[in-house]
């Protein structure tokens, strides 16, 4: 047997170094005996507890980090571990080491990620706002933090000693975690805010002061603070930092260079980066600094591009979903909550998440108070900078194995950091709400609009392959001086774990930095097309924004916004694809159910696209027509909105629009004319009314049509023709006969019409949110490369008081709310503003 070191001072650990891969149970051999198994099951049993609890605690919308520390205490002595059977078990002494070994290669490797991902640029850019909101959220814990150290360090005689404690203890509860504050303000809709950005970018000050003191902090934990040794130790890592800067950076980016653009990396490269991480963390470890510190600042030196691109996809999902829990687990077994054994410790506990919490908020309010920033807002930013994560566990786990910190103040302090990171996200939630309060408008419909005003369009986007025919479509909407269009441009991204994702937000318009990611790629490509589309075409405006969302809470980002923005209609992507041989695949089903959600939810009107390809209008000349579109009418509130979308284009010289209405033949009419027998218990009033809601219904869209005739009499590029059909088997019959001399069909989707001529078709539909018709369009038997443009009219009602004044916003007259159409069916309205 080989001793290997000492778990304490009568209590040694040993091994055989034959004991790590087992000879197999029918040899006799127990694999829990032998190493590498035993940390198998280990591994295994951590990453499960963890998502165990991510699982549960999911719809509370709480942080991973939150799931992963629950997920080590449920291993550790305060639940699972109490069981000797089970410690001795499934975590031995023995092991501990192993797993130690490996929780902090993972940690290396993840905060070599965060370096990575991390943009000093961005911390230059903040202003002087959010560094004053980030030194006064660090100084009033920290204050606190020295009077906490006193009550549980009372006995402590050595003064020096003392100081470290302080500095420990300061850190722990001064500092941010910017990952997990980016994946909280992405889960409550705060992101795209100005309140979110102020507080990523307090956050990313705060980590980077963070890392700063932790540096000290360790260099006073591991030597006499009263020798000369912890000054070397510092000077020292300050000429770590600079080596890294004046050397090692100019050599990484002439590996960059070497590379041609858009060729991948060579294995070389990669090996070498990832082998200087491991010689960073030596370097730094042997000089007395922790070893997380010399990977964080190599990460640091990494240039921003598809180097940083390629080590992220490489490495972040394996480091952060597998390894990365084991160092929380670690944390996990060393919190012993039956060591706080007097109930007096217990309220101190409190005391310090009460005066913590508040000394946050004090701090972060004094400056908006300064800066004129509303109180409301001032709190919640305050309640924001209060999320813990991955850098304070470091700073105790160090805390705890330099001895400086007891196993009392040890799991002290991992709960008090579970408890204010667990809080926030639920009373933000709450404050936020009631603070928020969108600015009420009617203009909710392209039929209620003006043709003289702006039009107002909430595009969604999800990969760049949804640029070119959404861009298309929008020249096609006729941006005029007397009709201009203004465009709000929704990159829509799924969101993850991943910290470089929140950025993506924060850098939005900064024009010609280097991508963090692919995500972050795809983003600025889709910016820069509609920017270009900007500059090239008058009369119309473009902003992006980027919603970073659970694609099942991704419409409450889509809704929140285009109710803030006061749009008339959102355009989403239908979620297929049309292939090379003309057929249709799944891109994502999650995209459907965000339509589906959008359709039931959205506070406007609703264009689900489908992308066949649509031709751009570049030059026309007087005979030279760019697109042929086609609007299928056949009666109800979707169709006047399909055709009032129809009508903005008819002012376009490059587009010949043709207007097709079907008419019920006197065979279908005289079918749907026998009524169904009556039993006693049924009176005339309901057939009334739905007689009364039919005739109103056709009376609308009469007057509709009629109008839009009137107003294109003298429109050479506006066709209007009338179709009678008594089937739905004619009605296909007719539309099909059109596939060849369009690129464009506009439809409404019918939502609560019921039609004979489109009877029996709904018996064959695959995606109920296109609506009958828009199904039919949209299928790959439908052999076609026509776009399709799926409309759905916005039929809530909207509060008398909710209308704008003639000087609000939207600088139109009251009068109009005449014109609102009544729903023929129930419809689900808005469930009301959403945050954005």
């Amino acid at each position: 047997m080989e001793t290997v070191g000492n778990k304490s001072d009568d209590t040694v650990v040993c091994y055989a170094p034959t004991m790590i891969t087992t000879n197999g149970v029918w040899q006799g051999d127990n694999p829990l005996d032998y190493s590498l198994p035993l940390f198998i099951l280990q591994m295994t049993l951590v990453v499960v507890s963890t998502r165990f609890f991510d699982y549960i605690l999911k719809p509370l919308r709480q942080p991973r980090v939150v799931s992963e520390i629950l997920g080590g205490a449920l291993l550790g002595p305060t639940a699972l571990g109490r069981s000797e059977n089970f410690a001795n078990t499934m975590f031995p002494l023995r092991s501990v080491m192993v797993l130690e070994t490996m929780a902090n290669i993972g940690l290396l490797y993840y905060l070599f990620l965060v370096g990575v991902e991390m943009d000093l640029s961005v911390i230059r850019q903040t202003g002087k706002k959010a560094l004053a909101i980030a030194v006064a959220g660090m100084i009033m814990p920290f204050i606190i933090g020295i009077g906490f150290s006193f009550v549980l360090h009372s006995s402590d005689p050595e003064p020096l000693a003392h100081v470290t404690y302080v500095l420990f203890l300061g850190v722990a509860l001064s500092v941010t975690a910017f990952p997990v504050l980016a994946r909280i303000l992405a889960e409550l809709k705060l992101i795209n805010s100005e309140l979110g950005r102020l507080a990523l970018s307090s956050a990313l000050i705060n980590d980077m002061c963070a890392w700063i003191l932790l540096a000290v902090a360790i260099a006073l934990a591991e030597n006499d603070p009263s020798s000369l040794a912890s000054l070397w130790v510092l000077l020292s890592s300050a000429a770590f930092v600079v080596i890294c800067i004046l050397f090692v950076r100019p050599a990484i980016s002439w590996m960059i260079r070497r590379t041609p653009e858009g060729e991948s990396f060579s294995d070389l490269y990669i090996c070498f980066i990832l082998t200087g991480v491991m010689i960073s963390a030596f370097i730094t470890d042997a000089i007395g600094t922790h070893s997380v510190f010399g990977a964080f600042v190599f990460g640091l030196i990494i240039p921003n591009g598809p180097l940083g691109v390629t080590l992220i996809e490489k490495l972040e999902d394996f480091v952060s979903g597998l390894l990365l829990p084991l160092f929380f687990a670690i944390s996990g077994l060393k919190t012993d909550v039956t060591s706080i054994r007097e109930g007096q410790t217990w309220g101190i506990m409190f005391v310090v998440i009460i005066l913590s919490c508040a000394g946050k908020i004090g701090g972060t309010m004094l400056v908006t108070t300064f800066y004129n920033i509303p109180h409301s807002e001032g709190f919640i930013l305050g309640l924001l900078m209060n999320t813990k994560g991955l850098i304070e566990m470091i700073v105790l786990n160090v805390g705890k194995d330099q001895q400086v910190l007891d196993d009392e103040a040890f799991a002290i302090m991992v709960i008090v950091a579970l408890i204010m990171t667990a809080i926030i996200s639920p009373i933000v939630a709450v404050i936020y709400r009631q603070t928020r309060r969108f600015a009420p408008y009617k203009r909710r419909t392209i039929q209620i609009s003006k043709p003289e005003g702006e039009l107002r369009v909430l595009t969604c986007v999800h990969t760049p392959r949804h640029v070119p025919t959404i861009i298309n479509l929008l020249e096609a909407s006729h941006p005029a001086k007397k009709s201009p269009l203004c465009v709000y441009v929704l990159h829509l991204v799924e969101l993850t774990g991943r910290a470089s994702a929140m950025l993506i937000v924060h850098n939005t318009r900064q024009s010609g930095r280097p991508a963090l990611n692919r995500t972050q790629a795809q983003s600025d490509h889709i910016i820069h097309a509609f920017e270009n589309f900007e500059q090239n075409l008058s009369f119309i405006s473009v902003q992006p924004l980027t919603a970073i969302s659970p694609y099942s809470s991704m419409h409450e980002d889509i809704c929140g916004l285009a109710e803030d923005k006061r749009v008339a209609l959102i355009i989403i992507p239908f979620h297929k694809q049309q292939t090379v041989d003309g057929g249709m695949e799944v891109t994502n089903p999650a995209f459907r159910t965000v339509n589906q959600n959008l359709l039931a939810n959205a506070p406007c009107s609703v264009g689900i696209l489908v992308d066949r390809g649509l031709s751009t209008i570049a030059r026309v000349t007087e005979n030279e027509v760019a697109h042929h579109v086609v609007v299928l009418f056949f009666g109800g509130p979707d169709d006047r909105e399909a055709l009032a979308y129809g009508l903005r284009m008819c002012e376009n010289p490059g587009v010949r629009v043709t207007v097709l209405r079907f008419i019920a033949g006197e065979e279908s009419l005289s079918a749907t004319m026998q009524p169904p027998p009556l039993t006693t218990d049924q009176i005339d009033p309901p057939m009334l009314t739905i007689e009364t809601d039919t005739a109103d219904e056709k009376q609308l869209d009469d007057d509709y049509v009629n109008d839009f005739r009137m107003k294109n009499a003298n429109n050479e590029m506006v066709v209007y023709t009338e179709q009678v059909v008594n089937n739905g088997e004619q009605t296909v019959s007719v539309i099909r006969s059109l596939d060849i001399h369009h690129d464009l069909f506009i439809v409404g989707r019918g939502q609560g019409m019921t039609s004979p001529i489109t009877a029996g078709l709904t018996d064959w539909s695959e995606c109920p949110e296109l609506g009958v018709i828009g199904d039919i369009l949209a299928s790959s038997d439908f052999a076609t490369t026509i776009s399709v443009l799926v409309i759905q009219q916005y039929v809530g009602v909207v509060p008398q008081e909710s209308v704008p004044s003639p000087d609000s916003p939207d600088g139109q007259p009251d009068d109009e709310t005449s014109n609102r159409q009544t729903p023929t069916a129930p419809s689900t309205p808005p469930s009301g503003p959403h945050a954005s």
